[in-house]
């Protein structure tokens, strides 16, 4: 749902991955990208993992056209730039629903429900289980 800040109208978006949750909000502007207060390029350092940030915007040609504003927690790098796809993705599917063939035919509007699984008694990890020996 659309508000409006400032005589500016904010759209926001869930992303979760892993055991990362990211909330987004997206208005229009130059195309900043501020991750819990820090830019882009200086919260995830790899070059992927801002590639990953970025594919929503990319592929619905919006780069320059907004600026996202997000704070993310828990998990890793890899799964806060998931969340963080799929928070950016959610609120573009909330500003325009023509942007959402793109985004759901690229998958970023899935929630990638893969996490890590528990560890079972008996077994060192989740499934890998102690040498066995006949004898």
């Amino acid at each position: 749902m659309p508000r409006t800040k400032k005589e500016q109208v904010v759209f926001n978006g869930t992303g979760r991955r892993k055991s990362s949750i990211a909330r987004v909000r997206i208005m229009s502007g130059k195309g900043n990208i501020t991750v819990n207060g820090k830019p882009l390029d200086e919260y995830f350092g790899e070059e992927t993992l801002k590639v990953i940030v970025k594919q929503p915007l990319t592929v619905t040609n919006t780069l320059d056209k907004f600026d996202v504003i997000c704070t993310v927690k828990g998990g890793g790098f890899s799964g806060q730039a998931g969340a963080v796809r799929h928070g950016i993705a959610r609120a573009l599917n909330a500003a325009n629903l023509e942007y959402r063939p793109a985004l759901k035919s690229n998958g970023f509007l899935t929630r990638d429900s893969r996490a890590k699984e528990r560890k079972k008694y008996g077994l060192k990890k989740a499934r890998k289980a102690p040498q066995f020996s006949k004898r």
